[in-house]
């Protein structure tokens, strides 16, 4: 199936093919989350973004991959993206990685922690970690650099189409998102990166770039 950045209901998803990495999208849940299976086209390697729900559907398309699930990045604490993390570890065996301000949130101890700057490694590929503050206070995105295109970025509930994730509850802050989304995704990457949020539709930052003093105006 043709990738289709606006998350159609299938069972196997919906790829796009770069010249090193797979991009499967994968909606579950009634709150039509993302999970995102990644995969080295040089070593057959896996990273899942966020094992949100849906395990036994999960780890199929896993297994229909030619290398193993190294890793398991949890974009951020908040129960709805992390359902299926402790059914896919044991499972696979995969190291699980989150941001380190949110790992006492998480249901599985995480096997290593990740801040601004550092890097997450599977296969050959390379995914540089971003750290967005504000919808919880250790959430990441993740960056790929396709040296043949364009970057991809990971945002889990960070960046959507239309805005920033939610910063209304208790203990959040859109003061500190907004300048995170700012500083750390619109300064540094250009209007061609691909943006593959944690419910949702894709966009680019293209798309939404025209928008950011609307955001700060109106506050969310």
């Amino acid at each position: 199936m043709p990738y289709d950045g606006h998350a159609t209901p299938s069972a196997r998803g919906t790829e796009k093919v770069l010249e090193h990495l797979s991009i499967r999208k994968i909606p579950v849940s009634e709150m039509d989350n993302n999970a995102y299976l990644l995969r080295c086209l040089s070593t057959g390697a896996q990273l899942l973004v966020d094992a949100a729900d849906d395990a036994p559907r999960l780890l199929g398309l896993v297994a229909e991959g030619a290398g193993p699930l190294e890793t398991v990045v949890t974009t951020h604490q908040h129960w709805d993206h992390h359902r299926a993390l402790e059914a896919v570890v044991r499972a696979t065996g995969a190291t699980m990685v989150c941001g380190a301000d949110d790992a006492s949130g998480m249901p599985v101890p995480p096997d290593r922690t990740v801040g601004q700057g550092d890097q997450v490694r599977f296969g050959e590929v390379v995914l540089d970690v971003v750290h967005l503050r504000g919808h919880t206070p250790g959430s990441i995105a993740l960056a790929y650099d396709d040296p043949h295109g364009h970057t991809h970025l990971f945002t889990g509930d960070s960046l959507f189409p239309g805005g920033v994730g939610n910063t209304k509850n208790p203990g959040q802050s859109f003061d500190s998102l907004i300048q995170d989304v700012t500083t750390r995704v619109f300064d540094i990457y250009d209007d061609r990166t691909w943006v593959y949020p944690g419910h949702g539709a894709d966009t680019t930052l293209g798309a939404e770039r025209p928008y950011l003093q609307e955001w700060r105006d109106r506050g969310w």
